[in-house]
């Protein structure tokens, strides 16, 4: 049996979603006889082959320029895109910083704070361009799923793949309908 191929990826946020997606524990066995997990930030392989995946699994909003280039990347090579988190949701944490402006938020953090010596902000192509505006990743692609949660429950990412894997789409539902024995 061919195995659905998957493909995770995390933008500006805390990885706490990753955690959570590892939080289903043993499940994680019964989930990868039917999976192939060929892409994550915590694996050697990065980016999604190019010949794609079935699904795609972002966590983590738009921040930068590097950011939206990471969830093209992701939406062009992915059949489903899933948006986990509530960074990648609506922007959550990293969102805050629409409050006060990206300028303001940056001299904050590199320069003013308490703790810096001799602060600069950084500045590499590697790191991308800051956004005037933290959006969640919605704004940039066309996602298929949202789950939300800060993070996510792993009994609801457990249960959106099962799903998947069993040809039906998935409907979110609060977590009291998720009960394992």
């Amino acid at each position: 049996m061919t195995k659905v191929k998957i493909a995770t990826d995390w933008l500006a946020g805390c990885a706490g979603c990753h955690m959570s997606l590892l939080d289903i524990d043993e499940r994680v066995v019964k989930l990868l006889e039917a999976v192939e997990f060929t892409s994550s930030p915590v694996t050697d392989l990065k980016h999604p082959p190019k010949e794609g995946v079935t699904v795609g699994i972002l966590e983590g909003a738009i921040c930068n320029t590097h950011n939206i280039e990471v969830a093209k990347q992701m939406r062009e090579r992915c059949q489903i895109l899933i948006a986990i988190g509530d960074c990648a949701t609506f922007g959550g944490i990293p969102a805050m910083r629409n409050l006060v402006g990206t300028e303001a938020a940056l001299k904050r953090a590199y320069l003013e704070t308490e703790s810096v010596v001799d602060g600069l902000i950084p500045d590499s192509p590697e790191l991308g361009k800051p956004l005037e505006t933290v959006t969640g990743v919605g704004e940039v692609v066309k996602v298929d799923l949202f789950i939300p949660g800060c993070p996510p429950r792993a009994d609801a990412l457990f249960y959106a793949l099962s799903e998947l894997l069993a040809g039906r789409v998935p409907v979110i539902l609060p977590p009291e309908h998720f009960v394992y024995d």
